[in-house]
């Protein structure tokens, strides 16, 4: 636990300062999360013996990174993000030259980690433009990752002290429906606190966006459990003492991201 306690400090304080500090800051902090948590994926998935396209993958995921970023930050015009066409398919070709027994398993991985790890990260960094598309504010990412922490501290909580009833237990012995609604009020009340600070925004689209955090959020944890059981890991990688990799920290918000970006975009816009 003081591993743990001591990595989830110092990192936190480097997720925050990379928020606090900017646009690019932001847009360099997120896109080697991306690339390292997308590294981790595929890590786990040649433990079964597939083979995706590693490289050819993270340059396509830093360059799809980059032009969200550039759409954002330089105004591109959308039709840049042409550039990623022949790039993706250029996985096709390639196992051409592999002699594989499942080719199409390597394919169909390679895409499966741009839709897990990439495009959720892509929405997320979006979060720091949905109120202008021009000009970074920390508001809403801040806000997603306070309501985050708050509803896995609540649910380990809750779920210590009140979890009777197994909310997946196929999945994920310990979660409890207990937790989840822990999680549930831990995450409102931060989200009601936020609103007090950041009064551009109505206290009850806040209150909206920590329900889906949590109800989503809940759900990307499951998914990742899901995956790490069906290939026999504990972890999805090493790099954080006590925590594992940058997946396991984030699996929450691969789901949440987008789902929340949306809610907010229609809200907001």
């Amino acid at each position: 636990m003081k591993t743990r306690a001591i990595t989830a400090f110092f990192f936190t304080i480097v997720m925050l300062g990379s928020i606090f500090l900017g646009g690019y800051t932001f847009t360099f902090f997120y896109l080697i999360l991306s690339l390292a948590a997308l590294l981790e994926f595929f890590n786990m998935i040649k433990t079964a013996g597939i083979r995706p396209h590693r490289n050819i993958a993270l340059f396509a995921a830093a360059l799809i990174f980059l032009m969200t970023a550039g759409y954002h930050l330089l105004q591109f015009e959308t039709k840049f993000m042409l550039l990623i066409v022949p790039l993706i398919f250029s996985v096709f070709i390639s196992e051409l030259y592999k002699k594989e027994k499942i080719p199409f398993s390597n394919i169909s991985y390679t895409f499966v980690g741009f839709v897990y790890v990439t495009v959720p990260f892509c929405f997320f960094y979006s979060l720091g433009f949905i109120q202008n598309q021009a000009e970074y504010n920390f508001h809403l990412p801040l806000s997603f990752l306070l309501m985050l922490w708050a509803s896995d501290t609540g649910q380990y909580l809750f779920g210590v002290k009140f979890g009777k009833t197994r909310l997946f237990e196929r999945h994920s012995p310990k979660k409890s429906w207990e937790g989840f609604l822990g999680g549930v009020f831990t995450s409102v009340v931060v989200s009601y606190v936020i609103s007090l600070f950041f009064t551009e925004i109505n206290p009850l689209v806040f209150g909206g966006m920590a329900v889906l955090i949590v109800g989503f959020g809940t759900l990307g944890d499951l998914v990742e459990s899901m995956l790490k059981r069906s290939l026999n890991v504990k972890d999805s990688g090493n790099i954080l003492p006590g925590h594992g990799g940058f997946l396991d920290r984030f699996d929450g918000l691969l789901i949440a991201a987008p789902v929340v970006y949306t809610y907010l975009y229609l809200i907001l816009n």
